[in-house]
């Protein structure tokens, strides 16, 4: 079976204010899809993976690509690089001294790795870019943060950063956040310096799999892949993003294990690439920017505690592999989604057909 279907709830829970009680619960619709074969430095294994969406084509649609990939011998996948990061933004007298207060701070950073690491055994000081614009000076703060998405993590690093510099140098306070981060708004900094786990999932699949289970050549897919991704992207105006539907396996799975669903933003901007080999299609996809977590909040639901164990995403301990291991079975699944997405929009009427025949048949049945 390609498909298994649950519901996943959020719990009711007891209000910590009064004026904010919780009075119904969001359900929404789980299937889990696979197997998923996945070949890693990380790991190896054949998994079912959760999604948890309102968009029903989107399960047999990724299960579509789950198959072909299965059947070519797995998905190759890479973390490359982790870091999150926070930007604090203070104001100097005149832009002389922000010069002089700025390269400072950069001779100091022995003293700044102690302040990330002070509030946290997890926090690993990675790096600090600076800008100064006039009299501002943004500090943008990247660490390490184990198995933790490290939002909260990060943001206390940042607040310890932002006390010592008040107090040892000549600055007013402007904000904790300055947006140099840059959390949940698109943009170009976080694909250029990193934020969350950098991912490449590759995998090649034999041109009779490509005709028979995706319909379609090699050639015409990597053909559509430049005419819309790439071409159509650059039309569009679109920044370090070059995907059919990225966010849609995203939200899914974020959904499906407790992740902070707002940061499919910065993670769906990400590449495919393609090319025709004498083997047949060559396929990836690289994520740059996917933030994910295996604790913290929303982890200890229930139902997300339930599809992590499942994934294998809790069986290290304090060990940063757990987060890791979820960011490879993503890339995966995005993998798998993206593949059929774009094998569909190579023949005509294709896509329209399969959600008229899934949303609308489902829509019948509820009203039966």
């Amino acid at each position: 079976m390609d498909l298994k279907s649950s519901m996943i709830c959020a719990p009711t829970v007891k209000p910590r204010y009064t004026n904010l009680a919780i009075t119904q619960s969001a359900t929404i619709p789980l299937k889990k899809v696979g197997p998923v074969k996945i070949i890693s430095p990380e790991f190896s294994a054949e998994l079912m993976v959760p999604l948890a969406t309102f968009e029903a084509p989107l399960w047999p649609s990724t299960a579509r690509g789950a198959r072909v990939t299965y059947q070519s011998g797995g998905i190759r996948a890479v973390v490359i690089d982790e870091r999150m990061s926070r930007s604090i933004v203070v104001e100097a007298q005149d832009v002389i001294q922000a010069a002089t207060i700025t390269q400072s701070v950069l001779n100091r950073l022995n003293e700044i790795e102690l302040l990330v690491s002070s509030n946290s055994r997890f926090a690993r000081f990675k790096d600090l870019h600076t800008q100064i614009v006039g009299n501002l000076i943004y500090l943008r703060l990247e660490i390490g943060t184990g198995d933790a998405s490290g939002h909260n993590m990060v943001t206390q690093a940042a607040e310890n950063l932002m006390n010592w510099l008040l107090a040892q140098y000549p600055l007013t306070y402007v904000s904790l956040s300055a947006n140099y981060c840059s959390d949940k708004k698109v943009s170009a900094v976080n694909g250029i310096l990193g934020r969350g786990k950098y991912v490449v999932a590759e995998t090649l699949i034999p041109e009779a799999l490509c005709l028979s289970l995706l319909h379609v050549s090699p050639q015409k897919l990597v053909d559509l892949h430049i005419k819309k991704n790439l071409m159509g992207s650059i039309l569009a105006g679109g920044l370090r993003s070059a995907n059919a539907h990225f966010a849609n396996i995203l939200l899914a799975f974020y959904l499906a294990t407790g992740q902070d669903a707002a940061n499919i933003i910065e993670g769906s901007q990400g590449f495919v690439h393609a090319e025709t080999r004498s083997e047949g299609l060559y396929f990836s996809v690289t994520l740059p920017n996917l933030i994910v977590g295996t604790v913290g909040n929303g982890k200890d639901l229930d139902f997300a505690r339930q599809n992590l164990e499942a994934l294998g995403c809790l069986a290290e301990v304090e060990s940063g592999l757990n987060s890791r291991r979820l960011a490879v079975i993503i890339a995966a699944t995005v993998l798998c989604g993206e593949l059929s997405l774009l094998a569909a929009l190579c023949n005509p009427g294709e896509l329209m057909r399969s959600h008229i025949a899934i949303e609308r048949h489902k829509k019948s049945k509820s009203h039966a």
